[in-house]
């Protein structure tokens, strides 16, 4: 198969060739057609995560290994399977559902694969979808897009179920009470559609981009604020109409935690998403007296996959703006996602698609 890779950190893709991986067991071999160009890459890309205090930890003692085709937000057509899958069939398309773990655990077996200790996430620990070929490690990683386009698609299998995990943590909360958004970009504007899906009606988005503000009041933000300069506190409790119970940090740097947390409310929840990176310093008598919460979402699991599709497929999930680009353009779009320059997802698409 032939792959996109990163053979080193920080350098340009690379287009090599790798063995086509034959399926065993429960596996099954997909032809990759779309593939959506995650922030996350940049990361792993760059291969490490800013802890902050400068520090940082190096995905390579995670055990990433190179060469990696990167990949998480992928779509394909099945071309062959393992001895012992069912349910599929050469042919069929399918989402990947990629943040996999050992298959074996308490965590796998009742299909919360994203907390799996021994995470094999595809496009992170194994190739994905900067490939022309993919392989899932059983059927039930594999969802069907029905109706859904498939560029977009692609993206629900990160974008889509990391916002639709994050909401939930913050749910049940009253339609007409602010959940604030931080952050305009791909997840911010898939957060934004799910939200409208679930029929919730007050939806206040921060970020320092102009154009990302612009784009998430077109998306149906109910209001939008400059997240740059002093004084954003201020403006997003303005905007709020008083302190917010529910905070979603897509960005979750040092200083976007820091507005989050001051700005909740008592009682209020902060879920922190983005892998932006950094550090943030609590003052600990304040986290009880104002019984605040902080809690980490990791993407999200099978079961959310296969209901944000159903809500995707009912037709009230509004698709996010994607631009699709050659798959061969890889390293391009991953330099224009670095660059800030994308509103909304590229999606990567495949000579197969």
């Amino acid at each position: 198969m032939r792959a996109w890779a990163v053979v080193e950190n920080e350098k340009p893709l690379q287009e090599i060739e790798m063995p086509t991986p034959e399926p065993k067991g429960t596996e099954v071999l997909l032809e990759t057609t779309y593939c959506g160009v995650c922030h996350s890459d940049l990361h792993i890309w760059e291969g490490r995560y800013d802890l902050g205090g400068g520090k940082v930890m190096s995905l390579k003692d995670r055990g990433l290994t190179l060469p990696l085709a990167m990949g998480h937000e992928i779509v394909g057509r099945v071309v062959k399977l393992g001895p012992q899958a069912t349910g599929v069939k050469v042919g069929d398309i399918r989402i990947v559902f990629p943040w996999v773990g050992c298959g074996t655990c308490a965590a796998c077996l009742a299909e919360d694969d994203n907390m799996c200790l021994q995470g094999r996430a595809l496009g992170v620990f194994q190739n994905g979808g900067y490939a022309t070929h993919v392989v899932a490690p059983h059927p039930r990683h594999l969802v069907d897009p029905g109706s859904v386009p498939h560029a977009v698609a692609a993206t629900y299998a990160c974008s889509g179920i990391t916002v639709f995990s994050a909401i939930k943590k913050v749910m049940p909360i009253s339609p007409d009470e602010p959940i604030v958004l931080v952050g305009a970009g791909g997840l911010g504007l898939n957060a934004i559609a799910v939200l409208k899906a679930m029929k919730h009606r007050n939806i206040v988005v921060v970020d320092i981009s102009a154009e990302k503000r612009a784009a998430a009041e077109a998306a149906g933000a109910t209001r939008t604020v400059d997240g740059a300069g002093e004084g954003v506190t201020a403006r997003l409790i303005e905007a709020c109409g008083g302190n917010p119970l529910a905070i979603i940090d897509l960005v979750n740097g040092t200083q976007t935690a820091k507005l989050a947390f001051d700005a909740l409310r008592k009682g209020g929840k902060l879920v922190q998403v983005g892998l932006f990176g950094g550090e943030l310093s609590l003052p600990l008598p304040l986290m009880a007296m104002r019984a605040l919460t902080i809690q980490g979402s990791y993407v999200g699991n099978p079961k959310e996959l296969r209901e944000l599709i159903h809500l995707a497929q009912d037709g009230d999930l509004q698709p996010l703006p994607v631009a699709t680009v050659p798959q061969r353009d890889a390293n391009e779009a991953l330099m224009r996602l670095r660059a800030g320059k994308v509103t909304g997802r590229l999606v990567l698409k495949s000579e197969a698609a």
